[in-house]
């Protein structure tokens, strides 16, 4: 597409497409967590050499059932980790993990023991240890290890908490078995990782500049979670007293090449197996122009949304509130249109 106005078929175009649509593990004493870099299967070459380097039915393994190439996620977390300024990019999971600790000190109780599952360089432990009050150094260990086989013993910890690392785990459901089975009774995980909308203007830019370019387009954005489906997950892996919410945090930048920048320095980069192997250089000036036309604020600059999954889920103990059995009620749902008469009655 030639710099210019976008068709008015493009920016329909755009709006259905909008509907359409993994680290590190720490484990510390008292509030501390340890760190470490996400296990990733080892590199390779083709998808077909990867496929054989796997056992059958294994979660690492590409297809159906793993749309994730976990040894590219690998080379791009170190790529990351590598540059000169890593932190640089950390913006987005410094405020994601300070919202993780506000939620873990709305829960009045202490946690002996926790384990911050993708814990990066310490997102959530950085704000958990500003609001301490121990002036002692917390003790920590740092485990490299898969969310998908996690090497703890079942009931190990009080907490369990995770930032924007689950959405790269191609088993979700065996990874929160697995959280669920290292907690402790009455133990609470708390986590957090991008929804279905995140990056959706760019998703919408790429797919409409490959289909006038090109005459079709690839996935260039990774495959979320969506949110129906999160609360199923947990429940079906055991949790119970479950909260899920949604947020979303928007980021502006220059433009879409600077959007694609921080996300290669985040580490964030698209690994799906059928992903699109590079993008023409007429494609991409293309996208830029049409990121700038649809999404471009008044100021020249683009934004980009980052939908964001909150979870909170608690394992079973004797000492936790259950529901009244069905049928037990005493007073029915009618009654309360008399409240306001009762009420009356009561201050006469």
């Amino acid at each position: 597409m030639r710099r210019g106005r976008a068709p008015e078929a493009m920016a329909a175009a755009a709006r259905a497409l909008r509907g359409s649509g993994r680290p590190a593990l720490r484990v510390g004493w008292g509030w501390g967590w340890g760190g470490r870099r996400r296990l990733w299967a080892p590199s390779g070459g083709s998808a077909a050499a990867a496929a054989a380097s796997f056992p059958a039915g294994s979660s690492s393994g590409w297809g159906a059932l793993s749309p994730f190439d976990r040894r590219l996620k690998r080379k791009q977390k170190n790529w990351a980790a590598a540059q000169a300024e890593p932190a640089k990019c950390d913006y987005l999971r410094e405020e994601v993990g300070g919202r993780i600790a506000d939620r873990v000190f709305d829960i009045t109780r202490t946690f002996p023991l926790a384990l911050d599952l993708g814990s990066g360089r310490g997102y959530i432990a950085r704000h958990l240890t500003k609001k301490n009050t121990v002036q002692s150094e917390i003790p920590t260990v740092s485990v490299v290890a898969d969310e998908e086989c996690l090497p703890f013993k079942e009931d190990t910890f009080d907490l369990v908490v995770s930032s924007l690392s689950l959405h790269w785990v191609n088993d979700l459901p065996r990874a929160f078995r697995e959280v669920h089975q290292v907690l402790k009774p009455d133990g609470v995980f708390i986590g957090a990782m991008f929804g279905g909308d995140t990056l959706y203007e760019l998703r919408c830019s790429l797919q409409l500049a490959e289909l006038e370019r090109e005459g079709g387009f690839s996935p260039h954005v990774s495959p979320f979670t969506a949110v129906s489906d999160l609360g199923h997950l947990l429940s079906r892996a055991g949790f119970n007293t479950l909260t899920v919410d949604t947020d979303e945090i928007q980021v502006n930048y220059p433009g879409l090449f600077e959007v694609m920048e921080d996300l290669q320095g985040m580490g964030e980069s698209n690994c799906s197996w059928n992903r699109k192997p590079l993008l023409h250089r007429e494609t991409m000036l293309a996208a830029a122009a049409i990121y700038q036309e649809m999404y471009g604020n008044s100021d020249g600059s683009v934004p980009a949304t980052f939908q964001i999954y909150y979870m909170i889920g608690w394992k079973f103990h004797e000492s936790q509130a259950r529901p009244a059995q069905r049928g037990s009620a005493t007073v029915s749902f009618g009654d309360l249109a008399k409240i306001d008469g009762l009420l009356s009655r009561g201050k006469k």
